[in-house]
């Protein structure tokens, strides 16, 4: 398939929202790491708030790209440990 449709849009609006959540919910404890935790989410945020405004507009691509943008911030954030989150189907790291 060549086409991002709305069904498919919808399903990844879904993964990185749940996901933007669980991480803002699951900060990790150590303060020496909260401002890139906080730093991580305030741009998972932009890319995710990129992706509403892209969707808006009918620009799927674009809306697509910054959702894989978002979630890969808080994939990143993740796997370094600046989100205590043990969700192999959200993120990338180990249940």
């Amino acid at each position: 398939m060549r086409e991002i449709t709305d069904e498919k849009l919808n399903h990844y609006f879904d993964i990185t929202g749940q996901a933007l959540k669980k991480a803002k919910q699951n900060i990790t404890k150590d303060l020496s790491k909260k401002d890139f935790a906080d730093d991580f989410l305030d741009m998972a945020q932009r890319y995710y708030d990129d992706a509403n405004y892209f969707k808006e507009k009918d620009d799927y691509v674009n809306a697509f790209a910054a959702l894989s943008y978002a979630h890969g911030w808080l994939d990143a954030g993740a796997r370094i440990k600046l989100f205590d989150v043990n969700d192999s189907k959200l993120f990338t790291v180990d249940d």
